[in-house]
């Protein structure tokens, strides 16, 4: 130090106190504060004359502004605590003896820090407990890193699984009612893997083009699609699968767990991801089109292939291989051939339909990724032609039908999946019983045999269908059914699923109805009269005159959307009954199946009624067809054979109802894991049920139904033709056996989207085709075979039922001209030889519904059947823009149209 500099200027008052004072004045702190910092203009320069440290006033105000706030920003907190003289700093205030600090003593302290500000320091109300965005983000990283931590961990201990030992599936065994077995099948055993190199390029880029476009490129995942899947499961939505080739190939060939789960998905991705780093794209490929299912019991393309076009893999076309990629999406509802046994929503019609989008999208997207030119797409326009879905042996002849059933009956009506099906290892024992298969088979191979010759008549003879199915009624068990030909060479199941319509084999229907509910009152008003109704007897009267004109239940007129009225047609043209009302009794006119009498015994009962008596019999409501139009009563609908068996089989039980079913008990690996429960229901009273029983047997005793007598056997049944002579039944009962048969003609090329029924006036040499004729005879054979050696029993005797009403006025009252003009003579029992078909009025051609497309001359509307022989017919159901039922019956008249069928 200078000598020359100037001593500090002493305390005055001397003494240690004022020492200690001048110490504690002169620091706030660790430290003294500068000078400058004090405030004072003398501060900035000495009092002894030396040279300033600074140029000008400005720079030491600028230097003391410097150290006033950095000295003060470090020292706020202890300035505001002790006081004292020059404690300056945000909170301490002027420093000095007088300044704000003094004599406050120590200040609260500062808040701690935590790792975790939560709830938040310093914040009140709500906002105390909204996280600050530091912490957001440093939770969903640590979440992250964690994710990342366990991921990683778990993608180091899998492995690559063995692909044949999680492909390796068995088959299932179908026993016969007897328990011995019927077929093994339904496993991966229709598969024949093939190398990448006999796989077509067509197929490879179909596939990515329908499924995975950057497959080549891409690492075994695809983030977003697998994000999505994950959130859509967690949500409880709908789950989706593999999005990328490699995770459907590890899906299908590498995970024995098939669940969508998210645990199964977490490991379907990491196993995915390994499989993309360490397995070549085209053992990928290769082994997603050798594994995936196509539908038609074919597991790999080289056995898909064979079962749609009946070639190797390698010979396939472009077409061909978008079509086999579309399948690959869910053959169950792109299949062509329909697999409505599992779903009735997968009919012929739309699996077609939707089959051929998706083949088109497909082949439209190959050529946007440029893997097929323009021109070639020009020449696929429709499906390429596809061979029949069967081509095992051991599936030919009924088996091929007995198991379709079966194994819908366990879809629909089990937890059991397709897919678990496919995975095989179930024992399913069904109701089918093996001699009564055989001797319904047998018994239409016979009338063929004997009847039809499509050399002599080709015409005539070619394209008949014949269906029937037999029900055990004490619980409904369905013991035998005819599906057609062979599985192998006709694939639609004729006994589940056709689309004929059932005609006069709906009356009993009508008949119950009336007996149960009732005739309403035309007296009494709408409301009034549903409740008070009067219930008939069989013996009631009702007009059987040709050309009738309904009426509704109040005796008005019953005209059509157009304002037509409609006169009811018979068979023949013929009236049936005493002039000149012709008046005929409900068990004669059911005798000779008139139909004038039970279409306004069913506008009087009214048609809701007789769609109820239908349903609680055993019908499926989707099966009944122009439930609002009177000729609903005469049999439009197109149920199937199983269940018309099903539904007479509740007249033999005294109105006990039982659903038909093919399945007793399905076992996995020894133990049972499900079994049937019949549970009967009361369709109808004892004594309506035994009364139609009773109507019915006069069909048969004395009636159209005599060629279906048996020797020392009671049998009651129907006869029923349709319009155009385009279908013929026979459905009949015993007390311990309900079959039913149908017979129709329809073109047999079965990849055609619409095929429409065909007239059989000629068939078999025979003027027209009804109930009577070859239906009854199939049953008659059958029958007098399935109960060879079981002893015949009676049905129980019908108690009196009902009122006798009568729907006429006295046969006395004069006729009008108009009814003089319709009269007909005395009906005869056989056929016109002059027309083959009756004659419609000079006022119109058309069905029965306005909504029909129709030649209008005027007047009125004319029914009628276009029918033969002594059998009631029907008129033509309603168009589809009339009734959304399916009149096609593909879903709609099947036993298994739903989930509980």
């Amino acid at each position: 130090m200078s000598e020359h500099r100037r001593k500090p200027p002493q305390p005055q008052g001397g003494g240690r106190a004022a020492a200690r004072r001048g110490q504690t004045g002169s620091s706030s702190g660790r430290r003294a504060a500068p000078r400058s910092a004090t405030g004072s203009p003398s501060d900035s320069y000495d009092s002894g004359g030396e040279d300033r440290p600074f140029g000008s006033r400005a720079e030491a105000r600028r230097a003391a502004q410097r150290s006033s706030t950095s000295g003060g920003r470090r020292r706020a907190a202890d300035g505001a605590g002790h006081g004292g003289h020059s404690g300056g700093g945000r909170r301490g205030g002027p420093g000095g003896p007088n300044g704000p600090g003094r004599g406050r003593g120590r200040g609260p302290d500062p808040y701690k820090k935590r790792i975790i500000d939560y709830p938040r320091a310093g914040k009140y109300g709500w906002a105390r407990w909204v996280p600050s965005w530091k912490l957001v983000t440093g939770t969903f990283i640590g979440f992250c890193g964690s994710l990342m931590a366990v991921a990683g961990v778990a993608y180091a201990m899998v492995g690559v699984p063995d692909v044949a030992a999680a492909a390796k599936a068995q088959n299932n065994v179908y026993y016969w009612a007897n328990n011995k077995p019927m077929v093994s099948t339904g496993g991966e055993t229709n598969r024949q893997n093939i190398k990448y190199e006999q796989i077509p390029k067509a197929m490879r880029y179909a596939v990515m083009s329908a499924e995975n476009k950057k497959f080549e490129t891409d690492k075994g995942i695809d983030p977003v699609g697998i994000g999505r899947a994950l959130f859509n499961m967690a949500k409880g939505g709908e789950t989706q699968g593999g999005s990328t080739i490699t995770q459907q190939y590890v899906k299908n060939a590498m995970l024995n767990d098939q669940s969508q789960t998210v645990s199964r998905k977490f490991k379907e991705l990491l196993v995915s991801i390994k499989v993309g780093r360490k397995v070549p794209k085209e053992e990928v490929m290769a082994g997603y089109l050798n594994t995936a299912y196509y539908g038609r019991s074919s597991y790999g393309l080289q056995a898909a292939a064979r079962s749609y076009f009946g070639k190797d893999a390698t010979d396939l076309k472009a077409n061909e291989c978008a079509f086999l990629a579309a399948v690959l999406k869910g053959a169950t509802y792109y299949d062509p051939a329909g697999q409505t046994a599992i779903d009735p929503a997968a009919t012929r019609e739309a699996n077609t339909e939707r089959a051929t989008y998706r083949t088109n999208w497909i082949l439209d997207e190959m050529v946007k990724d440029g893997h097929l030119s323009a021109s070639e797409r020009a020449e696929f326009k429709d499906l390429p032609k596809l061979q029949n879905p069967r081509s095992s042996s051991e599936l030919g002849g009924q088996i091929g039908y007995l198991v379709d059933l079966a194994k819908g009956y366990v879809i629909n009506n089990t937890d059991i999946t397709e897919e678990q099906l496919r995975q095989g290892g179930y024992e399913i024992h069904t109701t089918f019983d093996k001699k009564k298969v055989n001797d319904l088979e047998k018994a239409v191979k016979k009338v063929r045999k004997e009847n039809l010759n499509t050399k002599l008549r080709p015409k005539t003879d070619t394209h008949v269908q014949f269906g029937g199915a037999s029900v055990d009624p004490k619980d409904g068990a369905i013991v035998a059914i005819y599906g057609g030909e062979s599985a192998t060479k006709h694939f639609t199941n004729n006994a589940d699923e056709t689309g004929a319509a059932v005609g006069s084999t709906f009356k009993p229907f009508v008949l119950a109805a009336a007996m149960q509910d009732g005739k309403r009152d035309p007296e009494l008003g709408e409301s009034q009269a549903q409740d008070e109704r009067t219930k008939v007897s069989p013996d009631s009267f009702y007009s059987g005159k040709n050309k009738l004109k309904i009426k509704t239940y109040d005796g008005s007129i019953w005209k059509n959307d157009k304002g037509k009225e409609w006169l009811q047609t018979n068979d023949d043209d013929a009236s049936y009954g005493t002039p000149p009302n012709y008046q005929v009794d409900l068990r004669e006119a059911m005798r000779v199946s008139a139909n004038s009498a039970f279409v306004q015994l069913g506008m009087d009962v009214g048609l809701d009624k007789v769609k109820k008596a239908a349903e609680n019999a055993g019908l499926r409501p989707n099966s009944l067809t122009g439930t609002t139009f009177p000729s609903f009563s005469i049999g439009i609908s197109d149920p199937s054979a199983i269940r018309m068996a099903g539904s007479y089989a509740t007249f033999a039980t005294s109105g006990k109802q039982n659903d038909p079913f093919s399945v007793r008990q399905v076992e996995y690996e020894g133990s049972s894991v499900w079994k049937h429960k019949s549970e009967a229901k009361e369709a109808f009273t004892e004594q309506v049920a035994d009364n139609v029983t009773d109507v019915l047997k006069t069909v048969v005793e004395d009636g159209t139904g005599t060629s279906a007598q048996l020797d020392g056997r009671e049998v009651a049944g129907k006869t029923g033709t349709t319009d155009g002579n385009k279908s013929a039944w026979f459905v009949g009962y015993t007390p311990q056996l309900s079959t039913a048969i149908s017979m129709y003609r329809m073109d047999d090329d079965e990849t055609k989207k619409s095929r429409p029924f065909l007239e059989m006036y000629g068939t078999g040499g025979q003027k027209t085709i009804h109930g009577a004729s070859f239906p009854a005879e199939v049953w008659h054979d059958y029958m007098e075979q399935a109960l060879k050696g079981t002893t015949p029993e009676k049905f129980p005797e019908a108690e009196p039922i009902g009122e006798v009403v009568n729907d006429l006025p006295s046969p006395s009252v004069t006729p009008t001209p108009t009814e003089t003009e319709e009269e007909q003579t005395e009906p005869s029992t056989e056929p016109s030889e002059t027309e083959t078909s009756p004659s419609p009025s000079a006022s119109e051609t058309c069905g029965p519904f306005g909504n029909f497309e129709c030649e209008d001359t005027g007047g009125t509307e004319t029914g009628g059947t276009e029918t033969g022989g002594t059998d009631g017919g029907v008129t033509s159901s309603p168009t589809e823009s009339e009734d959304p039922g399916n009149t096609r019956g593909n879903g709609n008249g099947g036993l298994f149209g739903g989930s509980t069928g």
